[in-house]
C-alpha cells in the first residue's frame, strides 16, 4: 500500500477509536467541530496558573481572573511561546483527541507552530474574523487544511465573556472575509459569525481555512484560552522549535516519537554548512496523510 493509503488509514482507526467520527464529519461540513471535557479541571487550573504567573512576571502584579476590571488588565494581549513555560503545556499538546482531529487535517508528518495564550479582559477590541492562512498565503486555498488550529477554553466562554467567534461553512469559501465580513462590532457584526459558548476543559478544533475571531469581552474578570497551533511540514512554523528544544523536555519525551516530529525532530529543512539530510528527506510525506 502506498505511504498515504496506510497513513490514512492509520488516522482513521485512531479516530474511530476514539469515537471521533463525527467530529470528523463535522469539520467536513462546518469547518470546526467542538469536543467537550477534554482537559481535567486539574489540568486547567494549573494551565491558568502557569499563565498568571507569566503575566504577573510581565506586570509585575497578579491578576485576579474573577474580578479584574479595565483597570487591572485592559483588552488582549498574546503571550506567546508557552510550551517551556510549564510541564503542563507539554501535556496539552499531547491530548489525543484533538491531536488525532489535527493529524486528520494535516497529516502525520505536521509540525507545532505555536503555542500560546489569548489574554483578554474587559474593554478593547473585537478580535476581527480572518483565516490562519493569513500568513502570506494567496487565494483561493486549496480545499486540504494546510493549517490548523486548537482552541482550549480555560475559562467559560460566552459572548459577553468574549467568546471565541466562528463562521459556519467558510472553510469552502477559500479566501479571506472582506473588510465588512470580518466585523465583530456591536454596531457591524457579521450576522454569521457564532459564539463559541464554553466550559473550562472543552476544545474547538478548525480547518484553517474557516474563519474565526473573538468578541470583546463585556463583563469583569480574564478570558484565558490555550491557541496551539499547527502547520503542514513544509510550512514556515511560527514559533522556532527544531534544534532548541530543551534537553529535560526530550528526555521526558524520549520515547514518543510523535511529540517529536511535532517539534521539527524529522524536519529536514534549516540546514546551514552541514547540508541535507538525505535520509531525513527521504521520509518527507507523499501526500495528505503521511
Amino acid at each position: 500500500m502506498h505511504a498515504d493509503g496506510a497513513a490514512l488509514e492509520r488516522i482513521l482507526g485512531e479516530i474511530d477509536r476514539l469515537g471521533l467520527n463525527e467530529h470528523v464529519i463535522e469539520l467536513e461540513t462546518t469547518g470546526y467541530t467542538t469536543v467537550k471535557g477534554v482537559l481535567s479541571q486539574e489540568t486547567v487550573e494549573k494551565a491558568k496558573t502557569a499563565i498568571l504567573d507569566k503575566v504577573e512576571s510581565m506586570t509585575g502584579r497578579r491578576i485576579d481572573p474573577e474580578t479584574a476590571t479595565e483597570t487591572d488588565f485592559k483588552g488582549m494581549t498574546y503571550l506567546p511561546y508557552l510550551l517551556y513555560d510549564n510541564e503542563v503545556f507539554e501535556e496539552i499538546l499531547m491530548q489525543a483527541e484533538p491531536l488525532a482531529l489535527i493529524t486528520y487535517l494535516l497529516g502525520e508528518s505536521c509540525l507545532l507552530s505555536s503555542l500560546g495564550c489569548h489574554f483578554k479582559g474587559p474593554g478593547g477590541d473585537a478580535l476581527p474574523l480572518h483565516s490562519d492562512n493569513g500568513n502570506g498565503m494567496p487565494g483561493p486555498f486549496p480545499a486540504y487544511s494546510q493549517v490548523a488550529n486548537v482552541n482550549y477554553a480555560l475559562t467559560r466562554y460566552s459572548r459577553e465573556a468574549g467568546s471565541l467567534a466562528m463562521v459556519p461553512r467558510s472553510h469552502n469559501l477559500a479566501r479571506q472575509p472582506t473588510v465588512t465580513e470580518m466585523m465583530l462590532d456591536d454596531e457591524s457584526c457579521n450576522p454569521a459569525a457564532v459564539s463559541m459558548d464554553l466550559e473550562p476543559g472543552d476544545v474547538v478544533v478548525w480547518h484553517g481555512n474557516t474563519w474565526h475571531g473573538s468578541f470583546a469581552r463585556k463583563e469583569p474578570g480574564i478570558r484565558m484560552n490555550l491557541a496551539v497551533y499547527f502547520a503542514r511540514q513544509y510550512l514556515q512554523t511560527q514559533e522556532r522549535h527544531k534544534g532548541v528544544v530543551p534537553a529535560d523536555v526530550l528526555e521526558r519525551h524520549s520515547n514518543n516519537e510523535r511529540f517529536q516530529v511535532l517539534l521539527g525532530g524529522k524536519q529536514p529543512y534549516g540546514w546551514q554548512h552541514e547540508g541535507p539530510d538525505y535520509a531525513v528527506m527521504a521520509r518527507n510525506p507523499r501526500g495528505l496523510y503521511d
